[in-house]
Order: structure tokens, then sequence, then C-alpha cells
């Protein structure tokens, strides 16, 4: 019996190992044949990694135990997207109400929320608390921005809709570029300086969410649907090159990405976005689902020119998303 279950042990602890090895190595390269594996979070990874680890230690072995452990203890502290937002103890965090100035420095509130089409509610109210400068909305009609928009600054407010999305400020818009059949935006924002903003506000293809590992054809799907994510990103990045000085015109990138944060689409925009949420995001970062967030999904970036300098995500009561609020300090 005691052979038994050493070999049991022994088994189960190279098992981890193994699987250590192999999320390291997915959620550090993150390869398109291993997008079904890595939109799942990787703290989920680490628990069955770690359980392995406690019945090996439980069975009596355990000299390596330890070890497998450590190693899953560094692997999660390095790649988890939600231990480092976790870790900034003294990381300043956006407060309701007018964004007040960072180092004597005037600043830029943004926010994006998906509304998920009211079926929660109008989270007007909600967003409204944060009043923030400019706001990009997914999942929203004509007639909700409307709702929105009044109960942000009234007629003073400007908005934009294509499709399903909107972009709503206080400032004037200036010009817009749209896409007849994504959703997708661009506008161009005019701030009280002077200063002119663009703004990309997206919501890419709808995610892939078929969990049955087992099973070829959900490898391929997961591929695909971030084949497209790519696709459309890039499109969304020429057409900005295209049309402005990119990446000398500050620039605000975000909406709902329907992506997870260990997905290899994010690296076209690290080269000259910065995620504002890594860079200076406190408590948890996830955005869905907003009862239990497992994942973090909604971003805003800014250019070289736009320095974020405070992020929270916020539950919001009328949506399934939490919406994301983000200042930044314009160079």
């Amino acid at each position: 019996m005691t052979c038994i279950r050493r070999r049991l042990g022994w088994i189960l602890l190279g098992f981890s190992a193994v699987l250590c090895a192999l999320t390291a190595g997915a959620f550090t390269l993150r390869p398109d044949f291993l997008a079904a594996f890595t939109v799942v979070p990787v703290w989920l990874w680490g628990g069955i990694g770690i359980l392995c680890a406690l019945i090996t230690y439980l069975l009596r072995c355990e000299r390596y135990t330890l070890i497998v452990a450590g190693a899953w203890l560094v692997t999660l502290g390095c790649v988890a997207d939600e231990s480092r937002a976790l870790l900034r103890f003294r990381t300043e965090a956006p407060m309701p109400g007018l964004a007040m100035p960072y180092q004597g420095r005037p600043v830029i509130r943004v926010a994006t929320l998906n509304c998920s089409s009211f079926r929660f509610g109008n989270p007007a109210t909600e967003l409204a608390a944060w009043q923030p400068d400019i706001v990009l909305l997914q999942e929203v009609f004509p007639y909700q921005v409307q709702q929105i928009a009044n109960a942000l600054d009234g007629p003073k407010s400007e908005w934009r809709v294509n499709l399903t999305n909107a972009v709503l400020t206080r400032w004037k818009i200036e010009r817009e570029i749209n896409d007849p059949i994504r959703r997708k935006q661009q506008v161009t924002i005019v701030t009280p300086s002077g200063k002119k903003i663009e703004v990309i506000n997206v919501h890419l293809a709808t995610a892939a969410t078929d969990l049955r590992l087992w099973r070829m054809a959900v490898w391929i799907g997961h591929r695909n649907n971030r084949v497209t994510h790519r696709q459309e990103l890039s499109q969304d990045l020429q057409q900005l090159r295209n049309t402005t000085q990119f990446p000398a015109t500050p620039t605000v990138f975000g909406g709902d990405f329907n992506s997870t944060a260990s997905d290899g689409i994010h690296k076209q925009l690290t080269g000259d976005f910065v995620d504002a949420f890594a860079a200076a995001g406190t408590g948890l970062g996830n955005t869905f689902q907003r009862r239990i967030p497992f994942m973090r999904i909604d971003y805003l970036y800014g250019s070289r020119e736009l320095t974020p300098v405070r992020c929270l995500t916020v539950t919001t009561r009328h949506s399934d998303h939490r919406m994301v609020i983000a200042d930044f300090v314009l160079k």
C-alpha cells in the first residue's frame, strides 16, 4: 500500500511540474495554437497544480513537493495579471467626482463600459458619479446614449454612435471615422486648451467561450478567434496611422476586446500604447463577469503622449461588465 501511495504521489507531482512548465511557457509566449489554454485564467491552472502538490505532500512525498509548489507561486506571481495590481499598494486610485490634478498637472478622465444593451438597467448615474471627460460605450443604442449624455453633461455633451458603439465627451468632437460593418469608432476630440486627442472605441468579435478542451475543434476555434481579433486590431491601427500623425498624436484606444490580458493580441499595442490598468491600476482589474470577475476583457490604452496615472475597475449594478476608469496626463 505504501508503495502504491508513493507511486501515485510521484505521478501527481510530475503532472503538477509539467503543468507548471506548460503554463509558464504558454502565458509568457502566448502562441496561437494554445489560445484555448490561455483563455482560462492562469490561477485556475495554478489551483489544479498546487492541489496536486498538496495531495502529494499528504501521500508522504515531501521531498520535492515544496519545490514544485514554490515554482507555481513564482509562475503565478510573474504571469497572473491580477497579482501585479494587487501588489501595488501605494498607487493612487481615481476617486468619484471631478478628477483631481496629478502632481499639480491636470488630468483627462476616461471611462469605458459595455452597457449590455441596458438589460440590467441604465448605468448613467453610476457613470456620471465619476465625471469623465471622455466615455467609450459598447452594446448601446442611440436613444440610450442620449440618456447617458443627459446624465453626464446635458446639452453640453457631444456624442457619436456607430452600430452599437458610442463615444461621449464634454468637449468638442471635430471628426469621426466609422466602419459600417464593424463595432468600431475613431473620433477626434478637441480639449479646451485646443489640443487634439484621437479616440478609438472598439468592440472586437464575440469571444470563443467553448471550454471543452478535450475536443480539437475547440482549440481550432479559439485559435481562429484570436486571429480574427488580431486582424481587427491591425486594421484599426493601420487606419489610425493613415488618418493622423500617429504616434505623435495623443490617442486613447479602448473598449471591449473580448480577449483576456494573457491574449497575444495585446502585443500589437504594447509598442505604441500603455495599458492603463497594467501601468497604474489598483485593486482587482478583472471586468467580467461583474459579480464574480474572473477575467479582464475591457481596456483603456494610452499612446506615449498620454501617461496613465490612476486606474480602477468599478462595479456597476447595470451591466454584466465592470467599467474601467483611468486618469491620463497629457504630455
